[in-house]
């Protein structure tokens, strides 16, 4: 059955917008989910439907109703996973190169979100359906750590921390060739590419201020192992630009060049790997750090790199 919650408001709660303090009433459901919930009249002020940005008075009986959440068509698969944690706020998953993230066109199942699905019965869900929150992204063929949100809540929390910069991560790539100088900052607009939409580029005609922070781990004859700290999240973007300043990702056979190197082992994707991610939980606040280490194909081709240049 539904959820129902009775609030009264105090002498000293007058004169906040509804969401707002419904917010703070209601701490695991987002402020997003509650004005949804306003607006199809599932919470209701003395009886009275009202906006959001009601302004609510002392005395007010504000009455909610939360449906339960929704099933999906969404299958649930039983897709192994690697999880690094998991409470239940969130889970956080040692993504493997080749998994889709979340299902779209042509990817359906067989992905992150399918794999959630199953191993998480208890799933709270996001916005009324039984699903999980996908906080950010990896490109199917970029491995490492990635946050799923399991409650509305989280997954606004999270958002709002990604917003305001406040989550660390860091990758690990194998590019071609050795950036000069060792380190720093790559800064450019990033955009659709003007011919090819399934691309992204540094010289777009319409972008977005795309910022990576960069550092040489060690150089492997004509490849380098590099530390990257995205300060932005736009799509694709450290594969454009490290594109962009000629030391392309090497397997990337969206952004990479031949002419740039080849690889002396066959790879089967881009050598990129989320290594590091830091965030507050979106409930206690504790910091927290998790890491994904090097996968088997990075690590293999990083030995035969070593290998030939000694």
């Amino acid at each position: 059955m539904n959820s129902r919650n009775v609030f009264t408001v105090d002498n000293n709660q007058e004169s906040i917008r509804l969401d707002v303090w419904l917010a703070r009433q209601l701490k695991e459901i987002s402020r997003s989910r509650i004005q949804q919930l306003i607006r199809s009249g599932q919470i209701t002020i003395n009886k009275r439907l009202v906006k959001e940005s009601h302004k609510i008075k002392a005395g007010e009986q504000v009455e909610v109703n939360i449906p339960l959440p929704q099933p999906v068509e969404l299958k649930a698969e039983k897709i192994p996973l690697n999880i690094l944690f998991e409470d239940d706020a969130l889970i956080v998953v040692d993504k493997p190169a080749g998994l889709v993230v979340h299902p779209a066109p042509g990817h359906d199942s067989g992905t992150l979100v399918n794999a959630v699905l199953y191993h998480c019965p208890d799933l709270g869900g996001i916005g009324g359906e039984l699903r999980p929150g996908i906080v950010h992204r990896l490109d199917k063929d970029t491995s490492g750590v990635i946050l799923v949100a399991k409650t509305d809540a989280a997954l606004s929390a999270l958002a709002d921390q990604f917003k305001r910069r406040e989550i660390s991560k860091e990758y690990l790539a194998i590019v071609s060739g050795v950036l000069s100088p060792s380190g720093g900052q790559i800064r450019t607009m990033i955009g659709r590419h003007a011919t090819d939409r399934k691309k992204m580029t540094a010289v777009p005609r319409k972008g977005r201020p795309a910022v990576t922070r960069y550092e040489t781990v060690e150089i492997l004859g004509n490849f380098s192992l590099v530390r990257l700290k995205p300060e932005t999240g736009r799509t694709h973007q450290l594969r454009v630009h490290l594109a962009h300043v000629h030391h392309p990702v090497i397997g990337d056979e969206k952004y990479g060049r031949r002419s740039h190197g080849v690889s002396p082992v066959e790879v089967k994707r881009q050598m990129l790997h989320a290594h590091k991610i830091s965030f507050c939980h979106p409930v206690t606040g504790q910091k927290m750090e998790f890491s994904a280490p090097v996968p088997e194909d990075m690590e293999w081709l990083l030995a035969c790199l070593r290998h030939n240049g000694t």
